[in-house]
């Protein structure tokens, strides 16, 4: 970057046309400094003409463009490629139905200049795709848990890449067991999310067979009733097999609650324990290297007393979720720092 004194800034040319101004000619000035006479001549003109501002470099855009295309075209051109998502040529029948000629190159240059000449452009973060979020809350604790499973990677015992790096010999080790046929297999995360207070219940399994899914229901209720909540009236779950298994129907008449079921490809609709899951997911599964899959399921009851008693949720304003039970619950004044303190 120049500074304000180089040559040939505006400070430059103004040192030249003062040279000018002393009475020496425009050529001898302009072939001391390896430029045009023409150059220094537009210079020494804009210097008598508006002085110091004339040596400041102008536009080179012109003052008009009979054949620039009106504004309200471009508007029209830019709305319908986010509408229709299609290309120029494509988009050339779809203005001539409205009465617009305009033709494909036109198009492609306004699409560069509104930088939505690539689809990928249209949609950095999915937005324009999404619909509206529709949110809700149930007025009072146990009017609805939602409930989902997450399946996640089971770590080998010494830890998996994350541990020793990828490309390591661990890792490599680890690369050619499963292509002899070996797996290390997955864990599955049962979780139950109060809708009102975000109170959080999560179990790890091995699978999420209908049994499985019953006898966390089981427990899940047992969990929510310490803390308060005494009857649970609905349970929203996705169409997963285990949801729609006989023993987890009968757990929920044990209970005598209510089963609501999401949309197939809504996931949106159960989304406070889809949200839940991604925090399970930063905050604790892979919150930092585990040396193991017993390692790591140990450290799941800390969380949970982390993310029940202490973490603030900025759905009800920075509180943690046990502020909004029906009775105050205290489940760690028997419980040593080591088991809830999370860091």
């Amino acid at each position: 970057m120049s500074h304000r004194n180089a040559p040939l800034t505006p400070e430059g040319r103004r040192r030249l046309c003062q040279r000018v101004d002393a009475g020496r000619p425009i050529c001898h000035v302009a072939a001391e400094v390896g430029i045009a006479r023409q150059t220094l001549g537009k210079w020494y003109a804009r210097w008598c003409a508006h002085g110091e501002e004339g040596l400041i470099d102008h536009s080179s855009r012109p003052r008009s463009s009979t054949n620039q295309t009106a504004a309200e075209v471009e508007e029209r051109v830019v709305a319908m490629r986010r509408k229709h998502r299609v290309g120029p040529v494509q988009l050339v029948s779809k203005l001539a139905a409205e009465g617009i000629a305009v033709p494909a190159s036109t198009i492609w240059r306004i699409l560069v200049r509104h930088g939505i000449s690539r689809l990928r452009d249209l949609d950095l973060d999915g937005a324009d795709l999404r619909e509206p979020a529709r949110r809700y809350e149930w007025h009072a604790p146990g009017e609805m848990i939602h409930v989902d499973v997450k399946k996640i990677g089971r770590i080998p015992d010494g830890g998996g890449w994350r541990v020793h790096g990828r490309g390591s010999a661990q890792h490599k080790a680890t690369a050619r067991a499963k292509g002899a046929g070996a797996r290390a297999g997955y864990v599955y995360l049962h979780s139950a999310v109060d809708d009102h207070s975000r109170l959080a219940y999560t179990e790890e399994h091995i699978d999420e067979k209908g049994a499985t899914a019953a006898g966390f229901w089981d427990r899940a209720v047992k969990f929510f009733r310490r803390h308060g909540i005494r009857r649970i009236r609905r349970v929203l779950t996705d169409n997963g097999a285990c949801y729609r298994s006989l023993l987890f129907s009968a757990a929920l008449t044990r209970s005598r609650t209510r089963h609501k079921r999401t949309r197939p490809y809504r996931p949106q609709t159960n989304g406070k324990v889809e949200r839940y899951q991604r925090t399970l997911a930063a905050e604790w599964a892979y919150s930092r290297p585990w040396a193991s899959n017993t390692e790591r399921a140990g450290a799941l009851q800390g969380f949970l007393d982390h993310y029940n008693y202490a973490r603030p949720h900025t759905a009800i304003k920075g509180k943690p979720p046990a502020s909004r039970l029906p009775i105050p619950v205290n489940n760690l004044r028997d419980r040593t720092p080591r088991h809830w303190v999370w860091r």
